[in-house]
């Protein structure tokens, strides 16, 4: 790679995974993409055409973001999978469980 490209882009990754795998791909991309350019360019979707990637929540570094929100080198892209049980309703129904047995 030479220095200029080098300084044209940036280096970001982009994560998804479900339970029974994921999928990490590192990209190079232009300063000022955002994460929406970034998801679209690393072709995640493909892998997992069964979920609506398009509608779920993404983060950098495991902080929400938006789709519009722009990239640095060494961000971590990831797409979030929806909650099958609220964790404050597990913990409580754990609690509850634990009191009464």
């Amino acid at each position: 790679m030479s220095a200029v490209k080098a300084a044209a882009t940036i280096h970001v990754e982009v994560v998804f995974a479900t339970p029974a795998r994921q999928a990490l791909v590192g990209l190079d991309i232009t300063p000022g993409s955002s994460i929406a350019d970034a998801i679209e360019q690393s072709g995640i979707a493909a892998l997992f055409n069964d979920f609506d990637l398009a509608a779920a929540p993404v983060g950098v570094f495991g902080q929400k973001a938006t789709r519009e929100h722009t990239l640095r080198d060494g961000d971590r892209v990831e797409i979030y999978r929806p909650l099958l049980a609220d964790p404050k309703e597990v913990r409580r129904q754990r609690a509850l469980q634990q009191a009464g047995g």
